[in-house]
């Protein structure tokens, strides 16, 4: 079964940037379209970005646009979150989710479609 491991999470000062990654050991990820969701203290889990099956399309939450940027790489068993001028309110548990549902157009981020989720990593950014 896939299991998806999250890293990069941390502290971080208003404006600076992290890189999450999310990996997969023994399976290729450029079968399934991989999301990134988080979840902050008593808030419900929202989507953050996503990209579909071989890379064919992304998809950003509005307040992410312009500042993160999902990417899978060359070897295909991890796929990235970069993360830039990061704010207070992006802190957050984040998860990354996988699904083989195939979605037409622009890759979804409603959470319920994906059927495979990892432990999340901690993203804070405090001064």
């Amino acid at each position: 079964q896939l299991q998806l491991v999250e890293s990069g999470g941390g502290l971080v000062q208003p404006g600076g940037s992290l890189r999450l990654s999310c990996a997969a050991s023994g399976f290729t990820l450029d079968y399934y379209t991989i999301g990134w969701f988080r979840q902050a203290p008593g808030k419900e889990r929202e989507g953050v970005s996503c990209i579909s099956r071989r890379s064919s399309s992304t998809n950003y939450a509005d307040s992410m646009k312009g500042r993160f940027t999902i990417s899978r790489d060359s070897t295909k068993t991890t796929v990235w979150l970069q993360m830039n001028s990061l704010k207070h309110e992006d802190t957050a548990v984040y998860y990354c989710a996988a699904t083989e549902t195939i979605m037409f157009g622009r890759c979804s981020l409603s959470n319920e479609l994906y059927d495979y989720w990892g432990q999340g990593t901690q993203v804070t950014v405090s001064s």
